[in-house]
């Protein structure tokens, strides 16, 4: 996925004596720290499917093919029929991909083809490259069709950056989950996506994440790197504990629900507010809306960043040599006859990895 960067807003607060360092609105792309480059929320309300799984609406007013308009609550992105984004070239970093709502149709230059969704993940390490599309079918036709998704960004070290591609699934039924209540009857529900989360203070044993690919930032045993959704009931309380990673920098992500205390702040969202990370953090959600948060966390990997588009690494020259690479080699081709190859009406979710091993969730 590649969406065109906007400016960052400045943050409104600044408090350097507390958990909170900083708030800010947040605006599209979602401001990110070291390790993380990127991340996005789309949260698209489109309507009934028509035939050839596109939305049943007229698109005149649309800027096709580079449509981020949200008319009428949604975008067709760079998709021309199929919402989504056709095929495009990645090296230099990871893609992490959370789609709580939808469906994300999955195909790349290694000949690898996924359908995911309904909390599912795909991570997936770019490395020395890989050409994808990502595409957002529609298959009722009789109803509306949401979708929501997050797409995180994760760079890769230099030692790194060179891998060979490799894209993990992480079915939903298999992501571990943990709800914690409290003493008013208020209930928060943690998904582990990556990062150990240890909440000593319920009395469970620590929640152990499924594994990340081999060679991604979050495999190193002194990354600190988490990945955590918490969605919060009315009035609930829960305490965010303190990473345990040395120099460990820490984004907490308010994209649903009206108010709540963070570290005893009182904050409106939607916001992005950065925590000291050393730090528990007290969260207390406004007694009226479901509350919902993103956590994104790891120790910084600290080298230079030079990116070109779809392109992380950590030199100009190597942005050149990379530019090279893709014009002489395409990364290895596209497989397919379609730039946004979807999977079919009936097609059930599924994985199919280079080499041809094929896995569906359990669920």
């Amino acid at each position: 996925m590649s969406d065109d960067n906007t400016p960052h807003n400045s943050p409104r607060i600044d408090q350097r004596h507390g958990p909170v360092l900083q708030v800010a609105p947040l605006g599209f792309p979602w401001q990110t720290i070291d390790p993380f480059l990127f991340c996005v929320y789309h949260d698209d309300a489109y309507p009934k499917a028509n035939t050839q799984m596109g939305p049943e609406a007229s698109l005149a007013g649309r800027q096709i093919g580079q449509d981020f308009s949200r008319k009428d609550g949604w975008s067709m992105y760079h998709g021309d029929t199929v919402p989504g984004f056709p095929s495009h070239p990645h090296r230099g970093f990871e893609t992490v991909t959370i789609v709580r709502k939808g469906l994300v149709d999955h195909s790349d230059s290694l000949g690898a083809t996924a359908r995911f969704g309904g909390g599912d993940v795909q991570w997936l390490t770019a490395g020395k490259g890989i050409v994808h599309s990502e595409m957002f079918p529609l298959l009722d036709a009789g109803a509306p069709n949401p979708l929501e998704l997050f797409q995180i960004w994760l760079n890769l070290p230099a030692r790194s950056k060179m891998a060979e591609p490799h894209f993990t699934m992480l079915w939903s039924d298999a992501i571990p989950r943990f709800a914690s209540d409290d003493a008013k009857g208020g209930r928060t529900e943690v998904a582990v996506i990556a990062g150990r989360l240890d909440d000593g203070a319920s009395g469970q044993e620590p929640i152990q994440p499924l594994a990340p690919p081999p060679d991604s930032w979050a495999a190193q045993a002194d990354a600190d790197v988490a990945i955590w959704t918490l969605k919060m009931t009315p009035g609930a309380q829960w305490t965010l504990p303190a990473a345990t990673g040395e120099g460990t920098r820490r984004m907490l992500y308010f994209f649903k629900g009206a108010v709540a205390h963070v570290g005893g702040q009182r904050v409106q969202g939607p916001v992005a507010i950065e925590l000291r990370a050393d730090m528990a953090v007290e969260l207390a959600n406004g007694p009226d809306d479901t509350a919902e948060f993103l956590v994104l966390q790891g120790r910084p990997i600290a080298e230079p960043v030079v990116q070109y588009g779809p392109f992380v690494m950590n030199t100009q020259a190597e942005i050149n040599q990379t530019m090279a690479d893709y014009r002489r080699t395409q990364f290895g081709g596209w497989p397919f006859d379609d730039a946004a190859p979807v999977h079919g009406r009936d097609m059930e979710r599924f994985a199919k990895h280079p080499g041809g091993r094929e896995e569906v969730p359990t669920v």
